[in-house]
């Protein structure tokens, strides 16, 4: 099915975010296991995998919608030097996709494709009401408790 080039171009934008969102999933994670914090590791490497399924999710449509999926860019990697900027950087980078996928949704709205922002909405959902939320969470929690608490408790 040939899809209009304005959502092409859109999904193509929140491909390069999502790749960029594993690149730094992986590496936050790989620290945390060097680090010893296992269970920083199994859920960041958690959001490596979800971060993977939707770009699985955004190829797949574009490939749908006979587009090519350009998967040479991404959007800049924060890479943190410890915990505390690690989850900040990783919820900047969910805010910013977040905001991506509600322009992405609002353009399907105004070219009518509506199975395309379907698919966009089931990753706005998984990106604001588990990643995100986890990532505010856990910076609650640093305040709340300290941060050696905080970090003894990911021990």
């Amino acid at each position: 099915m040939k899809g209009k080039q304005p959502i092409i171009d859109a999904m193509n934008g929140l491909l390069a975010a999502e790749l960029a969102a594993m690149d730094q999933y992986f590496i936050h994670s790989e620290m945390y296991a060097d680090w010893g914090f296992t269970k920083l590791y199994e859920r960041i490497a958690h959001e490596f995998d979800d971060e993977k399924g939707h770009a699985k999710q955004l190829i797949e449509r574009i490939l749908f919608l006979e587009g090519t999926p350009d998967m040479r860019t991404r959007t800049p990697v924060r890479i943190g030097q410890d915990v505390e900027t690690m989850l900040a950087n990783d919820l900047q980078l969910e805010y910013e996709v977040g905001d991506a996928l509600k322009a992405a949704i609002a353009l399907c709205e105004q070219e009518q494709d509506y199975q395309t922002r379907t698919v966009l909405e089931g990753l706005l959902a998984d990106t604001e009401e588990d990643h995100a939320y986890w990532l505010e969470q856990q910076l609650r929690l640093i305040k709340l408790v300290g941060k050696q608490n905080y970090l003894q408790s990911q021990v």
